[in-house]
């Protein structure tokens, strides 16, 4: 648990950050929640972003996956694929996530894939799937984030 895999960009993304001098693993990354719960984005583009992340660890008291461990999962996938759409100059800032869960899961891996529904120049909503290593939907969510301009480092806060 914890070790890290290396995320794949296409290289029009490299490119596009290529100037800003940022680890792009570590910022678009599940960050120190994910790293808890262990969730690997091992994919990441403006039209498909993929995460893993493992049942064992991020369970509920009857032993299913938690349903607050996918919501983790989608906003983290969801908010990737915002930020890589806003590029450099934009934040992805989450405002709207809503989750169905279809069916309990206590073993193993489950994988989500972060497709757009919409990417604006404001706003990006993201579809994800969620599903087990038989490739059954276990939740499907939308995130819907803002994209804020992005302050520079000599502007105060």
């Amino acid at each position: 648990m914890g070790e890290q895999t290396t995320t794949a960009f296409p290289q029009e993304v490299l490119d596009q950050w290529a100037g800003e001098g940022l680890d792009l693993p570590a910022l678009f990354s599940a960050g120190h929640l994910g790293t808890r719960m262990s969730v690997q984005v091992v994919e990441a583009a403006p039209e498909r972003v993929v995460g893993t992340m493992p049942v064992e660890g991020n369970t509920q008291p009857y032993g299913l996956l938690h349903g607050g461990a996918s919501a983790v999962l989608a906003e983290t996938l969801g908010s990737v694929g915002a930020m890589l759409h806003g590029g450099p100059g934009k934040l992805a800032v989450g405002v709207d996530l809503n989750c169905t869960h279809h069916r309990g899961v206590r073993t193993g891996l489950v994988t989500g894939v972060a497709t757009p529904v919409h990417r604006g120049r404001s706003t990006a909503t993201y579809e994800i799937a969620i599903t087990d290593e038989q490739g059954k939907r276990v939740c499907s969510a939308r995130l819907t984030c803002l994209l804020r301009d992005a302050e520079s480092p000599a502007q105060p806060s």
